[in-house]
């Protein structure tokens, strides 16, 4: 190709992310990367065969086995490592950031390669809101409607209903539902430890 042909294709490029920021802008009032200008993040979702009405930003990194069900949200810069086996439920909300893992290598790096990674599946039920840069480790389950604060590690299992956080995290509250009704309860200091 020669210099002309590649300062053409270039200038395409350009006008076109011009064109589609500008549009983004006034239709969601957001400016996003070129590569989310130009995914379509339910397409990726149904090329992962995950649920009808799910999505996936373009930037979001998947490995493995992941299963994902209807109308669940997995939003930018998140990690879903399936390699031991990822599920997550239907409408959920996977924030900005969240890690989710199957594996590590901790034994690997301490024998220097002799052991294997390990691997343990992971799930998190239906209707969860997962806070932006959680970290979800192997082996863990979460059951449905529960709420994972923001910044927090979640490395052992969580009831339905929960709402937890911090490093590790740690159960401060329940989630009620009744009919539409949704409740978020916390526990005081005194009564819950």
């Amino acid at each position: 190709m020669n210099k002309a042909k590649i300062k053409q294709a270039q200038n395409n490029i350009r006008n076109l992310h011009v064109f589609l920021r500008t549009e983004i802008k006034k239709k969601w009032n957001r400016v996003l990367p070129f590569n989310e200008e130009i995914a379509d993040r339910w397409e990726k979702a149904k090329y992962l065969k995950f649920g009808r009405g799910a999505s996936i930003y373009d930037n979001s990194l998947v490995f493995g086995d992941v299963k994902v069900g209807k109308n669940t949200w997995i939003g930018p810069f998140t990690i879903l490592d399936g390699t031991g086996g990822l599920t997550i439920g239907s409408y959920c909300s996977i924030s900005t950031g969240v890690q989710i893992y199957t594996h590590d290598s901790v034994k690997w790096a301490l024998s220097a390669g002799k052991a294997k990674y390990e691997h343990s599946s992971v799930s998190i039920g239906d209707s969860c809101y997962i806070g932006p840069n959680a970290v979800i480790a192997k082996g863990v389950s979460i059951g449905k409607r529960c709420v994972i604060g923001a910044n927090s590690l979640v490395n052992k299992h969580l009831p339905s209903h929960s709402i937890a956080f911090g490093i590790p995290a740690k159960i401060v509250g329940k989630v009620s539902v009744e009919g539409k009704k949704i409740k978020l309860e916390y526990f005081s200091s005194k009564s819950h430890k």
